[in-house]
């Protein structure tokens, strides 16, 4: 099958490429466009490592055809900081030292910001089943639950 032409925004950027009809969303965020902060975990949608926001709902990249990004605007981890500014989970992320091989962060935080967009105020419950489809198999997850609700905290008193 012939190459698809595809425009879409990524992280207020427009992209234009050919994409391969198989090729995945994650495929095409790290192999054409260069933006390899999204990891493949599972490339079975299990893990929640590649996770990106598209249209404003969180899904696994790896689960999207790269040819379905036309006319999207996807958000990846790489347009979460502002320049050199990191976004306060980010910042959270570090002071709680909840990271260790950085496999499923990128993921985590873009699933925490979705999270936090639609609901600033969030229980720790509510938190954890949203984080659900993240998988994390270094840390644990209250370093990253501690940290996702102190950003919560944080953003609201901003």
């Amino acid at each position: 099958m012939a190459k698809q032409h595809v425009t879409t925004t990524v992280n207020n950027d427009e992209f234009e490429f050919l994409c391969e009809p198989k090729a995945s969303m994650l495929d095409v965020l790290r192999d054409e466009l260069n933006l390899t902060g999204s990891k493949e975990g599972c490339a079975t949608g299990d893990c929640g490592a590649c996770s990106v926001v598209m249209d404003g709902r969180l899904v696994c990249s790896c689960l999207v055809l790269g040819v379905e990004m036309e006319g999207k605007s996807i958000e990846t981890i790489e347009g979460m900081a502002d320049g050199e500014k990191l976004h306060p989970l980010q910042q959270q992320f570090l002071d709680h030292a909840a990271l260790q091989c950085g496999i499923c962060t990128p993921g985590v935080l873009v699933a925490a910001k979705a999270l936090l967009e639609k609901n600033p105020d969030p229980t720790e419950t509510e938190v954890r089943y949203w984080l659900a489809g993240n998988l994390c198999r270094c840390t644990g997850y209250d370093k990253i639950i501690r940290a996702v609700m102190d950003a919560a905290k944080e953003m609201r008193a901003a």
